[in-house]
């Protein structure tokens, strides 16, 4: 397993201090002799260390900055949930084509929020408008959380605070697999688990700094165990030379870790890759050497969230991904539900 992310300096609000995870993320500090910083706001982070952009961004990615969550209102979140709401903002992980360089570009620090119980008293609200309808909330789309709970410990609360609400379903996902400390958790089947699983190439080539493809699918192994619904997104699916065939051995090897769960209650997410001209700068700055395929003429340009233009496959390469993968994933999950391809 990869070590779990340490940082190399944390900056508190002051008032963060006073809720339990503050205090808990303090304690942690002193164990590891983490350098314990202030800051006025979690979005005045202006002393980094670095002389270039490049190091300020390497810093800023060992930085973890601790505050509270100001704005509650909460976001659409097609097509995976109906509202998202965050624990945290950004991740320690550097995958080459993250869709937060564009969303954090300037900001690309680790931020966590500690006033959960104000952040589940907003959820409430959302829950009682739609009740008795249920209503399903994604936490994972501004950061990872996982890859900060043995820091926080606030994932394993949000998933007991939904394991008691009768109307509302949680939706997480993960590209690391430090889930020893949330297996034991009451999440009463309201909390679907999922992970974010690619090809050989691709989480070899651009997923940095997050846990290996074996480690997601034996940590995916011990959720099933744990009887949380389970899921995975799939994203972004590229082609490139053997894509067919370096598709077929992760539907193949995922198989062997969760066989035993009941594949109608499993769920595939399917995401072709994508980048928008602006995210093509950023990663170009920061990656001057990758392997990215974003050549603008080999694809179509559809209108992205907010009116952004963003770069997706050709119609026909994009109908044969789709069609490869959900045939592959009914070859050997017969069952399970393909929530949406896009």
């Amino acid at each position: 397993m990869t070590n779990l992310w340490i940082p190399d300096r944390v900056y508190f609000e002051p008032v963060a201090m006073e809720f339990s995870i503050g205090k808990r993320i303090l304690s942690f500090c002193k164990e590891h002799n983490i350098p314990i910083l202030q800051t006025t706001s979690h979005n005045q982070v202006r002393d980094i260390p670095g002389k270039t952009a490049k190091e300020k961004f390497a810093n800023a990615k060992k930085t973890l900055v601790v505050g509270t969550k100001k704005s509650l209102k909460l976001e659409v979140c097609k097509p995976s949930a109906d509202y998202q709401f965050s624990l945290m903002t950004n991740c320690p992980g550097n995958c080459e084509y993250c869709y937060l360089y564009t969303t954090q570009g300037k900001k690309p620090y680790v931020r966590v929020y500690v006033n959960t119980d104000e952040i589940f008293n907003t959820i409430e609200k959302y829950i009682n408008e739609k009740a008795p309808n249920t209503t399903v909330f994604e936490v994972a789309s501004t950061g990872d959380p996982l890859a900060v709970e043995h820091i926080t410990g606030s994932l394993r609360e949000t998933i007991e605070y939904f394991g008691k609400n009768a109307h509302g379903k949680l939706r997480v996902v993960t590209k690391f697999s430090n889930v020893d400390s949330i297996l034991d958790a009451k999440h009463n089947g309201n909390t679907r688990f999922r992970f974010s699983i690619n090809s050989d190439y691709v989480s070899h080539n651009f997923e940095h700094n997050t846990d290996s493809l074996q480690d997601r699918l034996k940590a995916a192994e011990k959720v099933g165990k744990a009887r949380y619904p389970l899921g995975f997104i799939i994203a972004p699916i590229m082609i490139y030379t053997n894509w067919k065939e370096e598709y077929e051995k992760l539907i193949q090897s995922l198989y062997e870790h969760i066989h035993f769960v009941e594949n109608d209650s499993i769920t595939f997410e399917l995401i072709q890759h994508r980048f928008t001209k602006n995210a093509k700068e950023i990663i170009l700055n920061r990656y001057p050497n990758t392997k990215l395929d974003m050549d603008e003429e080999k694809r179509k340009l559809k209108y992205g969230k907010y009116g952004r233009m963003k770069y997706v496959y050709p119609k026909e390469e994009a109908e044969e991904i789709k069609n490869y993968l959900s045939d592959l994933i009914m070859k050997y999950f017969k069952n399970a539900k393909i929530e949406y391809f896009t």
